[in-house]
């Protein structure tokens, strides 16, 4: 949310200081300028990455729209299932976890954390990730390259939105030029004319390409492919938090220890002290 407020503060106050300046917001109505780079971005676009990420871009952009899921809360939630989890292997051998690894929608210990089982990467990497070590089949560190590699693989693919946008983004200040040397050409058409006022104002719409291509570009795109870089960036702290404690679970470590292994990898930001987490962890639910 606050990175369209971000950009709206941005709007506001240049066309605020170009109006005190003695701007007319009429000029800059210039509708065929907006074709030119509007239309120039969007077949950029399409050309370069296809009607499936766009798609993908626009679904990330709507997702700045949302809080940022990745708080302290969903953090201790997503810690005190694991912990829950890995006792009942402790209490009853790994095959006591295949009723919640199965299907975790019916578990009883993971559905009370809603904010990981409405999360279909983590809890899709959680449950598949518990399935190789049921089978006994992978040693921690062989299980610990494969998490790392599908990890990697998914993030490359979450990152193709953000990169979509930058690339777009750093093209609109060329594709104002374009329109800027579409309305010059105009303009060298209309000096036989002779007519002073008509030459100003052709000249003065050309201009307002490049302003159009710039102020996109630094003011509305280059933000928007950050924050959404950032919220992937959050997403993977989150992901490898559970990473970590599997890690840690696969090895043999106890509960108690593979949560505070994950913790660890927390960022600072919202990551919870030792002792809130031991007291979360261990809190005994309600009947």
């Amino acid at each position: 949310m606050f990175t369209f407020i971000g950009i709206i503060i941005a709007l506001v106050a240049t066309m605020l200081g170009y109006v005190m300046h003695g701007g007319k917001v009429a000029v800059l109505m210039q509708v065929t300028e907006f074709i030119i780079i509007g239309g120039c971005g969007l077949g950029s676009f399409l050309a370069a990455h296809g009607m499936k990420n766009f798609q993908g871009a626009i679904k990330a952009v709507m997702g700045l729209l949302k809080p940022d899921p990745y708080t302290k809360g969903a953090y201790l939630d997503v810690l005190k299932m694991m912990f829950q989890l890995f006792n009942v292997a402790r209490k009853e051998g790994l095959l006591g976890l295949e009723q919640h690894i199965e299907d975790p929608e019916k578990s009883e210990i993971i559905k009370k954390f809603p904010s990981f089982l409405n999360n279909h990467h983590a809890k899709d990497f959680f449950c598949d990730t518990m399935k190789v070590i049921l089978t006994g089949a992978v040693g921690p560190h062989d299980l610990s390259e494969m998490m790392e590699i599908d990890l990697e693989t998914a993030h490359q693919e979450q990152m193709v939105p953000a990169t979509a946008i930058q690339t777009v983004g750093d093209a609109m200040p060329g594709f104002g030029i374009v329109a800027a040397v579409l309305g010059v050409i105009i303009t060298m058409g209309k000096i036989a004319e002779g007519d002073p006022s008509a030459i100003g104002q052709s000249v003065a719409a050309a201009l307002v390409g490049t302003f159009l291509g710039i102020l996109l570009a630094y003011g509305m795109f280059a933000p928007i492919a950050k924050a959404i870089e950032l919220r992937l960036a959050a997403e993977s702290s989150y992901m490898n938090c559970i990473r970590f404690a599997l890690f840690s679970f696969a090895r043999g470590e106890s509960p108690i220890t593979c949560v505070e292994f994950a913790r660890r990898n927390i960022e600072p930001s919202v990551r919870p002290g030792f002792a809130e987490m031991e007291s979360a962890v261990k809190e005994k639910p309600a009947a």
